[in-house]
This record gives structure tokens, sequence and C-alpha cells, in this order.
């Protein structure tokens, strides 16, 4: 009797880890931040069975940072998954698996489905002393400096809306003495306006990437002045002045006194010749 529950322990054992499916996600343990985090997936569960993919700084799971979807096909071949990690703080995050339904269940115990990568920011030795909003006319100006770079040169790149239009190219830096830094100017003829990343490296590897905002530059609207003035028709209103008119000038009045004394004297004359 032992025998026999022995043999039906073992062979569900081997009914169990039959229908268990492998999982194995895999990230590189760091990137640069601003490169591509490339994640593969390998396993052999069903075709059509979906997953998420999802970016979590570590510490933070609340909100998920990045969630790409996945569906498995029917070759089960190796599936790769490139998380975007432009803007991203340096620091540790966590990569893992999501599964909709009971798929998670499913597993065998040997599955990979969590990986924590490293994300490294060397962006912070990129010191840009050029305008980051540039007008259109003109070459893109890229001026600035890089930590401890000294006369050890940078590598550029620059890409816009329709893809690279400078590098990648080694350009030369000057030593600062003061800090030790690496000063480096480079002028790049741009198509037209957009925003074009800059991507800077060295010798240790990527270093950080850097947007320059080009707009149109604005266009002067000539100004029509009229060469002669309108003129405005007017009538002429002819007024007529008048002459003058002669008066008579009254009489002043010491003539009349002198007069009306004279007319006195003679009434008195006559009455006393009367007499």
């Amino acid at each position: 009797m032992k025998h026999i529950i022995l043999v039906a322990l073992c062979l569900m054992c081997l009914v169990g880890s039959a229908s268990a499916y492998t999982f194995f996600l895999s990230c590189p343990d760091s990137v640069q931040v601003g490169l591509p985090l490339k994640c593969s997936v390998d396993t052999n569960l069903p075709a059509g069975t979906t997953f998420d993919v999802v970016m979590y700084q570590s510490g933070y799971t609340a909100t998920p940072l990045q969630r790409k979807t996945v569906t498995v096909q029917d070759n089960q071949a190796t599936q790769y998954q490139l998380i975007d990690t432009k803007g991203f703080p340096g620091g540790q995050y966590k990569v893992e698996i999501q599964f909709s339904g009971a798929d998670e269940g499913r597993l065998s115990t040997s599955s990979v489905t969590l990986q924590l990568p490293i994300l490294i920011d060397r962006s912070s030795n990129i010191t840009i002393t050029s305008p980051l909003s540039q007008t259109t006319g003109t070459p893109l100006r890229i001026e600035g400096s890089l930590l401890k770079q000294g006369n050890d040169g940078v590598e550029i790149e620059v890409r816009g809306p329709d893809g690279v239009v400078f590098g990648p190219q080694w350009i030369g830096t000057k030593l600062h003495i003061q800090d030790g830094s690496g000063e480096f100017t480079q002028q790049v003829a741009v198509p037209g306006p957009g925003a074009y990343d800059v991507t800077f490296s060295d010798a240790n590897g990527f270093i950080g990437i850097k947007t320059f905002n080009v707009v149109s530059a604005a266009t002067s609207v000539p100004t029509t002045v009229p060469t002669s003035a309108a003129l405005t028709s007017r009538t002429l209103t002819t007024i007529t002045t008048p002459l003058p008119t002669t008066t008579q000038s009254p009489l002043s009045p010491l003539t009349m006194i002198a007069a009306l004394s004279l007319a006195g004297l003679l009434l008195v004359f006559l009455q006393g010749k009367k007499q």
C-alpha cells in the first residue's frame, strides 16, 4: 500500500511539473540615464497570453513610470522591450511582470519575473552656455563644458525631427585650468525648426542628452507709406467784407453850449432894445 501511495505522489509531481510554465525576464544591471533599458522576455506560455512589463522607481510603487504590453506569439520567440529612461533621475528601479489573470499561478518556481536595474546619471556633468532656444537662419550653436574632461574631447550626435543631422563625431575640448573641465564649441546646420537632441559621450560611454529648441525667426512685415497725401476737396466760401458806413459825427458839447449862450445873449439884447 505504501508503494502505491509513493507512486501516486510521484505521478502528481510529474503532472505538476509538466503543467507549470517557465518565464524569464532579463534586464541589464545598469544603464546610463537617457539610453533605453533593453529587457528580454522568454516564456513557453501559450500563444495569445498577454502580460505587462512595468517599470517603477524603487521605493515608489504606486504609479508606474513605464508600461509595455506583451503578447506571446506562436513561435514563443524571445521578445525585447525598450524602456525609455530619458529624464529619469539616477538610482535603482524595479521592472516586473504583471498578469491580468491567473497566469502567474501557472509559472514554475524557477521563473524570474522581477529585475532591479540601476540608472546611472552623468548628465549633470554637462554645462551648456549657449542658448537652449535659438532661431532658424543661423547654425545651431552648441557650446559649454564637461566636468573633468580637460583636453580629452567629446563625441556628439545631433538628432532632429527628421533624424540625425550631425555625427556621431568627436570634437575637441579645451582644458579650463581653474576646474579641469573641457570646454567645447560646435556649430551645426539644421534644416528647420524643431527640437534637437544633442547626445554627449566620452571614452567611458554615454554622458547625457541636452535638448535645443529651434524656432522660426520672426519676419518683418514691410509697411507701405503713401508717396503723396490724398488731397481733400473743399468748397471755398467767399465772404464779402462790408464797406465802412459813413456816419455823421454829433456836435461836441462845447459847441452846443457856446451856441446856447450866444442865443441867450441875443435874446437879452433884443428885449432891452424894445424897452
